[in-house]
Formats: C-alpha cells, structure tokens, sequence
C-alpha cells in the first residue's frame, strides 16, 4: 500500500484492495503498546495508520481504500463515513442494527465492535481503511484493549446470525462501499 501510494501519479487509478490477513496484532503510529496485553504467539507490527492496537486474522475481511481524494472530493471525515455506513447498509441487509460513533471510529452493534477503521494519508491519498469480522476467532481480542478501549467486547457476523461466506460479503461491501464513495459509475467489477 505504501508502495503504491508513494508511486502514484495524478494518473493513476484508485484501487481498493479485499483480503484476509494471517494473525496479527497491529499498532497505529501513536498506539500505547500498554494496549497489548498478553498477545502470546501471534506476531505484532507497527504500522503506519491511525488507531492504537487491533487484531486481524482469518475469517475478518480488511478493506484497503487507495483513493486519490482531492481528485474523488473526500476529505478524511467523508472517507471514514463512507466506511462506517457501507458496513452499517450491509449488516440492515441481515436485519442486524448497527451504528457509528463520532467518539469511536467504527462500527458497533449494541456496543460491540463490528468493524474497525484505521487510515492513513500521504501525498493527498489514503491507504489502509477498514476491517469487518465475519466468521473467524474473536479470542485474540481478548488480549488487546482493541482499539485502547478497555472491556470492548468484540462481535462478528457469525455471532449476529448474519452470513459467514467471505466472498459473498466482499462483493456485497464492494458495492456498498463503492456507492457511499459515489465512485460506482467509475467502477469495474
């Protein structure tokens, strides 16, 4: 992602990227590592987002938004909406209530983490973006403050009787995704 935002020029096309990770425990420019609490095996990495410590893993689909935006007309705040309300149209989808909160970038179910947001911006364009748990081991948040939030409980679709298939939620959230952006009509499937 760094690579490519550092080799972008005004022509190059905006990317997002869908994938699932290997276990890991991440920490944002400024997280407190005080937040990993007992993180056992599973490797850490600094990155270079914003946000303290999160996890990703199998099963958690990670949604990377490499997006020109003064070119797109999204400022961060924009950005960071449009991640949080295609995860929150998605879940409806499933009859499942979720929210935003402005104190807490993400999205929550009854006050469980569903979602996570973290960016970065460099040169005018963002990298990292979004991860949405669907069917995977929710234990290893267990031993972080996710998000250094202590006691946040942390859910997934599978836990909310939504869809647990990976590819179907990619291309439903793909397509979300790409109409909270206004970039549809710009779109390749």
């Amino acid at each position: 992602m760094k690579e490519f935002t550092e080799g972008r020029d005004a022509d190059t096309v905006d990317e997002i990227w869908l994938l699932e990770h290997w276990p890991v425990f991440t920490l944002g420019l400024n997280a407190d590592p005080s937040h990993l609490i007992a993180p056992g095996n599973i490797p850490i990495v600094r990155v270079d987002r914003g946000g303290q410590v999160t996890y990703h893993g199998p099963g958690q689909l990670v949604v990377y938004t490499l997006i020109d935006l003064k070119r797109a007309g999204l400022g961060v705040r924009r950005l960071v909406s449009a991640l949080e309300n295609s995860v929150i149209k998605l879940v409806a989808g499933f009859g499942i209530d979720a929210a935003a909160r402005r104190d807490a970038p993400g999205v929550y179910v009854d006050g469980r983490k569903l979602a996570s947001v973290g960016l970065r911006v460099r040169r005018g364009c963002s990298y990292h973006g979004l991860s949405l748990n669907v069917n995977m081991n929710t234990e290893p948040f267990t031993r972080i403050n996710p998000c250094g939030f202590e006691d946040l409980a942390v859910t997934q679709l599978a836990d909310l009787g939504g869809p647990t298939e990976l590819g179907g939620i990619r291309r439903a959230l793909t397509v979300t995704l790409l109409e909270e952006l206004e970039l549809a009509q710009n779109a390749s499937p």
